[in-house]
This record gives C-alpha cells, sequence and structure tokens, in this order.
C-alpha cells in the first residue's frame, strides 16, 4: 500500500505540464516519468491528457495523421500518450484520463441547449473553463498527485482555454498546491557550434503571457547543458538555475524515469509542492532497463499492417515486444512489412529472415489480400504467428479458403455473400450507427486448459480490450473445429470466438480483442512474451543453436 493512502481523503497537487517551441518534445514520456518516479517514493499518481483537437476523440482519426487510438478497461477510445502512462506507472487509466476539446464543448453545448445556463450567454470564460476544470479535479482528493498534460504547443490558439483554466485552477487550489512544469527545446545550431537558448526565451515569455509561471524548465537538447548554460535560462525565464534540468536524448524512453532522477526532479517537485521526500526505489525499473538495453539475444519480427508509414499507429505494439523481448533476454528488431504490396508470388522474399510474423490490427478492405497470404505462409511454413483482431480474422478467412475448403471465404466488412466466416454478430446488423455496433473495452473471455493460450496466460478467465466491430460467424464453427482450428478462448456465454489456434503448429495465435493495451513495461503481457519466446526457439533452430531455456 503506499504510504499516503491511509488516509480517506487526500490532499491533491495538480502539476502541470506543457510544451513550447515545437511538437513532438515528449510531453507524454515526461509525464509519464515523472509518475513513475514519485510512485516510486510511495505517492499514488495519475496523469490526465487534455488534447486540443475539436474531434470528440480520436476513434474515427486517421491512424496515419493521429497515430494509434488506445482503449481503455472502460471503452473509452483516447490519445496514446495514456498507453505511455499505463506503461510506465502500471495502472489503469479511464475515461477521465483524457479529454478534447471536442468533448468539452460537446458537454457544454448539451446543457445549453437543456437549459441548463437559464439564458446566460454562453462563453469560453467562464463556462468552457469551469468545465476543464471540473474534469481537471475529477480526481480530487483520491490521488496525492495529478499530472496533467495539456497537448499542443504553448502558442497554439486551441490551447488556450486549457493554460487559462490551469491558472485559474492555480489561484483557487492555492500556489502551493499546484506547480507548472513547462518542456521547451534548445537546439544545437551546427554552423555556430554551439546551443542556443532564445527559443525557449520566447516560449516561456509566451507562457508568462497567460499569467503561468514555470516552477521548472525541462530542457529538451541533443548536447549536454552546462551549468552556464542553464543560468543563462534560468536568469532570463525567471527560474531557479537547479530547477532547470537537461532532458537529453537516451536510447530508450524507459531510461528517462533514471535520467531524470539522476537530475532530481522528482526531488525538486516534492520541495516545491511541500511533500516528504521518502526514499526513491527504481530497483526493478533499472533492471528492466538495463535487459532493454543490453539484451543476450537478438530475433526478427514482421509486422504486416497497412498503417506502417506512420508507425505510431502500432506504438502499444511496438513497445509490447519491447517489454517481452526484456523478459526473453532479447531484442526485438521490428521488419515493416506493407501488406498492400505482399503477393503470392513475392511472400517468400517479403517474410525471409523472420523468426515470427505478427498480422496487425486495422479496418477496411485495403492490404486484406496481402495480411492472407502473410497467414498461409507462415501456417505452411511453421513460422509462429500472432494475429491481433483483424490479423485473427484474417487468418479464420485463410484457414476456411485453403483448409476448409471455402473458396470463396471473407469477411461481411470487405465482401458480402454466403460464406463471410467473419460477420456481424445478429443483434447488431440492424443499428444504423456504426457505433453503436463497436465492440470497446474490456470483456471477459474462458480459456481451453490445453490451449497455448492457457500455458501463457495461467489462468482461465482473462479480461481482454476490444475495439473491432466484427466477429467469428458461429455457423462455421463446426466446419472450422472439424479442419482442425481450435477454438481455445470464448466469451463466458460461448457465443463469442475470442481466441483460435493451430495445435500442430510451434505457434499459432490469433486474438480477437488487444493484447497490446495492456503490456505493461517490467512484466510485460503473457501472450506477446509467449510469442516472443516461440520466434526465439525458432531463430535458434534455423541457426542450430543451444535450446536451452533463455527466460529468466
Amino acid at each position: 500500500m503506499n504510504k499516503s493512502s491511509s488516509s480517506k481523503s487526500k490532499k491533491t497537487k495538480y502539476i502541470f505540464i506543457t510544451g513550447g517551441v515545437l511538437s513532438s518534445l515528449g510531453k507524454g514520456i515526461a509525464s509519464a516519468s515523472l509518475g513513475i518516479l514519485l510512485k516510486s517514493r510511495g505517492y499514488s499518481v495519475t496523469i490526465q491528457k487534455l488534447d486540443p483537437y475539436i474531434n470528440v476523440d480520436p476513434g474515427t482519426m486517421n491512424p496515419l495523421q493521429h497515430g494509434e487510438v488506445y482503449v481503455t478497461d472502460d471503452g473509452a477510445e483516447t490519445d496514446l500518450d495514456l498507453g505511455h502512462y499505463e506503461r510506465f506507472l502500471d495502472v489503469s487509466m479511464t475515461r477521465n484520463n483524457n479529454s478534447t476539446t471536442g468533448q468539452i464543448y460537446f458537454d457544454v453545448i448539451t446543457k445549453e441547449r437543456k437549459g441548463h445556463y437559464l439564458g446566460k450567454t454562453v462563453q469560453v470564460i467562464p463556462h468552457i473553463t469551469d468545465e476543464i476544470k471540473r474534469r481537471m479535479t475529477s480526481f480530487d482528493k483520491h490521488y496525492d498527485f495529478v499530472l496533467i498534460e495539456i497537448g499542443g504547443t504553448v502558442g497554439d490558439i486551441e490551447s488556450q482555454p486549457y493554460l487559462e483554466s490551469a491558472r485559474q485552477l492555480a489561484l483557487e487550489k492555492g500556489r502551493r498546491n499546484c506547480l507548472n512544469i513547462h518542456l521547451t527545446y534548445v537546439p544545437f545550431i551546427r554552423a555556430a557550434g554551439e546551443l542556443k537558448t532564445k527559443p525557449t526565451q520566447h516560449s516561456v515569455k509566451e507562457l508568462m503571457e497567460f499569467g503561468i509561471v514555470p516552477d521548472i524548465l525541462l530542457c529538451r537538447t541533443e548536447h549536454k547543458l552546462s551549468k552556464d548554460m542553464r543560468a543563462k535560462i534560468g536568469l532570463f525565464c525567471n527560474v531557479n538555475e537547479d530547477s532547470v534540468i537537461e532532458a537529453g536524448d537516451v536510447e530508450t524512453i524507459y531510461e528517462v524515469p533514471n535520467a531524470f532522477a539522476k537530475r532530481g526532479l522528482d526531488s525538486i517537485v516534492l520541495k516545491k509542492l511541500g511533500m516528504k521526500e521518502h526514499e526513491l526505489n527504481l530497483e526493478t525499473w533499472t533492471k528492466f532497463t538495463s535487459r532493454v538495453k543490453n539484451p543476450k539475444y537478438s530475433i526478427n519480427i514482421g509486422i504486416v499492417g497497412k498503417y506502417i508509414a506512420y508507425q505510431d499507429s502500432y506504438k502499444s505494439i511496438t513497445e509490447a515486444f519491447i517489454h517481452a523481448g526484456a523478459i526473453n533476454n532479447c531484442k526485438v528488431k521490428v521488419q515493416w512489412l506493407d501488406s498492400e504490396l505482399i503477393t503470392k508470388e513475392n511472400v517468400a522474399d517479403s517474410l525471409k529472415g523472420l523468426d515470427g510474423v505478427l498480422v496487425a490490427p486495422g479496418f477496411g478492405s485495403r492490404g486484406i489480400e496481402g495480411k492472407i497470404t502473410a497467414v498461409q505462409y507462415v501456417r505452411e511454413n511453421n513460422i509462429p504467428f500472432f494475429g491481433i483482431c483483424l490479423g485473427m480474422q484474417c487468418a479464420v478467412i485463410e484457414f476456411a479458403r485453403n483448409k476448409c475448403g471455402i473458396h470463396e471465404a471473407n469477411s461481411a466488412e470487405f465482401k458480402k455473400n454466403r460464406y463471410t466466416v467473419i460477420d456481424l454478430m445478429p443483434d447488431q446488423r440492424n443499428v444504423t450507427d456504426k457505433g453503436g455496433t463497436m465492440r470497446l473495452g474490456a470483456y471477459p473471455c474462458i480459456l481451453d486448459k490445453k490451449s497455448k493460450a492457457f500455458a501463457a496466460y495461467e489462468s482461465e478467465l482473462i479480461y481482454e480490450r476490444h475495439r473491432h466491430r466484427y466477429e467469428v460467424n458461429n455457423n462455421f464453427r463446426d466446419t472450422l473445429q472439424e479442419n482442425g482450428l481450435v477454438l481455445s478462448g470464448l466469451s463466458p456465454d460461448k457465443r463469442l470466438v475470442e481466441i483460435v489456434e493451430l495445435p500442430d503448429h510451434p505457434w499459432f495465435v490469433g486474438v480477437q480483442f488487444h493484447p497490446e493495451y495492456k503490456s505493461r513495461a517490467v512484466s510485460g503481457h503473457p501472450l506477446f512474451a509467449a510469442f516472443v519466446k516461440a520466434a526465439l526457439k525458432h531463430y535458434r533452430a534455423v541457426h542450430d543453436t543451444s535450446t536451452e531455456e533463455v527466460t529468466e
């Protein structure tokens, strides 16, 4: 139990994380890293992400533009930064951990339509900012620390209501209970041969125009900041020199907590907020990071997908491979394979040298035949296979076509005919709102005790997160099973197929859910760990190396 969790009502401290100069500096990683440091000192922590875009949620946004849609246990479609929070903190987030401008305006406008404001003029201040603050304080008294990451870059017009809300909340809660951390960029000008602080100065100046004075500056840089440089930044930005913290590039994002701890970030935060400095224990985390950086083995795994032009589309999958690799003491080298380019003629060359193949999730018909072709190749050539969501559905289609003789087998999502082995369930077919047919969030699954899935989980009942619309068509269950496909995971009422396997294959598992969402740093995920272990075994068999166990 956390040292501070015994009291029923906590005095919550709020930490706002903003970004300046340019986007993609890593506010999400910085927030998650500070979170794990505070948690490792015995405090309870949660993190919120406030996204300035007007979309109600990222569920309908293009993965090639926005990246992965992350799904929580309660079925919220959220920003991918929530994945970082969960992986670092090893906690489950909820829909209260992510808000968008679209959601906020939607709620305010809905209230206005219902007469909630009694005819008053509805304005950004106070109505929008009040709604933002209501969301910011939704965890009040439940956690010691609430970290609030404000999306976008200071100066963006769409972020202004969030900055104003942060200013107001600090005034209401008191300066001793709120702290502002600003993540900025200190570029190195190669021609001049020196770092330049002017972008940081301008960013802080712009932040201060909103009435927010940063307490701590995290300075992203590719070169070490000298003491003189930190003193200069502190002087011009009105920040104590010891609160100007270098945030240099690291080999892996999982090194960031240790790097921040070395520079005393968590200690500075606790002092500024008047909190006790309980002992920091990062021993387990440090061991994990060491395994990530210094693996004994190396394997190649192909990810077959159609959003590979923007690899953040599969962010949780690639992170899950890092976790599983550390568990198996090996580095997973990912080879990205565009499913649109895979054909029966080139599949052997495309998958050459791979120790395992993961067929990725997605929506729509584009690139489907390439995925099905890849599944057939790995099935027939005994290469470890892992299918996730649409990847599992492609495996069922491939098996129906090539093992069951249903040559026109397909999914109703792509081609409606009499042989849709993947289809909407009967009670979904009359729903006109597509969102109403989505299965979102955590659902239970019962495992066959003789299955590879059960061997991985070591549990008969599991809960995994879903984000899909179509299911295995129960009209074809008998045919699939008679030809050797094992339905190793079913919903408790046995109505929905959750996992399929081939028992006579080294490792062939397809899952309807998204296990990558529940993979955590240090502990990983059972299925990813088992898949990587099978791929490592394949590698050692091909290269005629020792078959001793490598998992520790």
